[in-house]
């Protein structure tokens, strides 16, 4: 069953990257760039799953947050604002 998980998430994955290529705008690359990363947080946790490891929960959580971090970084530099 985590196979099919896999897929679906590759597959979303996939379609954010092309957002992220054809975006006409910054905010649209800055989104598709959000949905990877948590898409990648999700890829751990199952990954976690799969394999037993509580590690892979841990740095999925670091993941999340610096990247929840560097979008709003980066949102803030695009809109003018330090």
């Amino acid at each position: 069953m985590i196979e099919v998980y896999l897929i679906l998430i590759a597959l979303a994955v996939v379609l954010s990257m092309y957002r992220f290529f054809r975006g006409p705008t910054t905010a649209d690359r800055i989104v598709a760039v959000d949905i990877m990363t948590t898409l990648t947080t999700g890829l751990m946790v199952l990954f976690a799953l799969y394999y037993r490891r509580a590690i892979f929960l841990d740095v999925a959580l670091v993941y999340a947050v610096l990247a929840f971090v560097g979008v709003i970084a980066f949102a803030r530099y695009m809109e003018g604002g330090l």
